[in-house]
């Protein structure tokens, strides 16, 4: 399994990116997805989920209104679209699989990708 995701950048308070997730090796509209971020320090956490089909999502308190996920299951890709974005989302973002899809739950593939840095700042 492969992820190789991209799209980070430095933007000021208020801007938006929009970030990419390239997938490789698995079936990949057998999975949920996600997008989860890890600031310096701190744990990484889930901010987006995105099920098989793409009819359901969820995401954290943190970012809800402001980030959309979203996947093609043609191209195998997952993408997030980060609106209104704030000091706090600074973070290096990864996506990976995980949660639950019906009746079969999944855990993050490993390796996970090396990531793509989002740095939020004036």
């Amino acid at each position: 399994v492969r992820l190789i995701e991209s799209g980070g950048d430095l933007v000021h308070p208020g801007g938006s990116l929009r970030l990419s997730c390239a997938t490789f090796g698995f079936t990949f509209d057998d999975y949920p997805m996600r997008w989860y971020r890890q600031a310096p320090g701190k744990r990484r956490e889930m901010v987006a989920h995105i099920s098989n089909s793409g009819r359901r999502t969820e995401y954290a308190d943190s970012v809800k209104g402001r980030f959309t996920i979203s996947r093609d299951n043609e191209k195998d890709t997952v993408d997030l679209q980060m609106n209104n974005l704030k000091s706090e989302d600074t973070a290096v973002y990864y996506c990976n699989t995980g949660g639950c899809g019906g009746s079969v739950c999944h855990s993050p593939f490993t390796p996970w990708g090396q990531g793509t840095q989002v740095t939020v700042s004036s």
